[in-house]
């Protein structure tokens, strides 16, 4: 499994390239179809994979849409993907998931917060106690924002025997909001911190994959995803067979 803020496809290797590449996030100019490809052939390796920053098809992705693209280029047989934010008709940004195995019901939720613009996406895997259900956010900037977002979530999951809820939360798993989180639901904090921001000197780690306590966790370690400014997270899970079918 597989978690990743692709920044559209955009390159930020420096602190400095927020001011001099911030034409990058509006225009359909740099090489992100290259980018695209090198995430493709990470995407590829993993069953599951939950995207965030990615654009649904507006005129800075030359109207492709990106997750999309990633599932074709990757070998994905399934993909679904939440609009979220839309800035005019420059830009606009999305959650996403791409699969090998067929989910059984897809939902998307607007999440709650003091500026519009965040969702969560949930698929559901197999039926049941045995079912698996992914969930993939973009939380806030803001505590507050993030704490509110975090309460609805849980909500969503709390009744979830087998859940995973994967993205870039902007905050690590020591905040109290990550706290409340963790007592309303089966889901646990990680067992090692790993770095993922920002990706040329990770110091902070705000992207996550956490894991109810019903499933096995291992190997979890963090990639380039081409030139993003997050390093993508990638872990290996058990699951019971009977949530995932080809």
């Amino acid at each position: 499994m597989l978690s990743a803020n692709i920044q559209a496809g955009s390159s930020t290797r420096r602190y400095s390239d927020y001011a001099t590449r911030s034409w990058s996030h509006v225009l359909p100019m740099g090489n992100k179809r290259g980018m695209l490809d090198a995430i493709a052939q990470l995407a590829g390796r993993h069953d599951i994979v939950g995207l965030q920053e990615a654009d649904p098809g507006s005129w800075r992705s030359g109207f492709t849409n990106q997750t999309h693209y990633l599932a074709e280029r990757g070998g994905f047989d399934y993909w679904t993907h939440q609009p979220n934010r839309r800035v005019g008709q420059f830009a606009s940004s999305a959650n996403g998931l791409l699969s090998k195995f067929e989910p059984l019901d897809i939902a998307v939720h607007a999440l709650p917060g003091r500026i519009s613009g965040r969702g969560v996406l949930v698929a559901k895997f197999g039926e049941g106690d045995d079912g698996l259900t992914i969930a993939v956010a973009h939380l806030s900037l803001g505590a507050q924002s993030r704490a509110s977002q975090l309460s609805f979530i849980a909500e969503l999951l709390a009744d979830t025997p087998h859940a995973v809820l994967m993205g870039d939360f902007n905050c690590t798993v020591d905040r109290p909001e990550m706290a409340s989180l963790f007592r309303q639901t089966r889901l646990q904090p990680p067992a090692c911190m790993v770095h993922t921001f920002p990706s040329w000197k990770p110091q902070k780690a705000i992207d996550h994959i956490l894991v109810s306590d019903g499933l096995g966790c291992r190997d979890m370690q963090a990639f380039p995803a081409a030139f993003s400014d997050h390093l993508a997270l990638s872990v290996e899970l058990d699951v019971p067979p009977a949530a995932l079918k080809r």
